[in-house]
């Protein structure tokens, strides 16, 4: 699974593009954000992508998640989104 970071500087049509261009390839990718921005910013991402790839007639599903991630010597808790292909039925 292809992980992407995205910060709250992060172009959502620009990670809707690759969001779009793993699914294509039958993969399946996650979205990592640590706080409200990069929150705010995957979620465009993966409503742009829904739209990307609508043209294709393929269909996502996402399922946000908690996840520790290590920033430093830190630990943060970020969210985390599985973006899926899913099948119309």
């Amino acid at each position: 699974m292809e992980l992407l970071k995205v910060s709250a500087k992060s172009n959502p049509n620009l990670v809707a593009g690759a969001v779009a261009g793993i699914l294509r390839e039958d993969k399946e990718v996650e979205l990592q954000a640590i706080g409200a921005g990069s929150v705010n910013q995957a979620v465009k991402a993966i409503a742009v992508a829904r739209a990307f790839l609508a043209d294709d007639e393929i269909s996502i599903a996402c399922v946000p998640c908690f996840t520790e991630v290590s920033v430093g010597e830190d630990k943060r808790t970020a969210i985390k989104f599985a973006v899926v292909r899913v099948a119309l039925t």
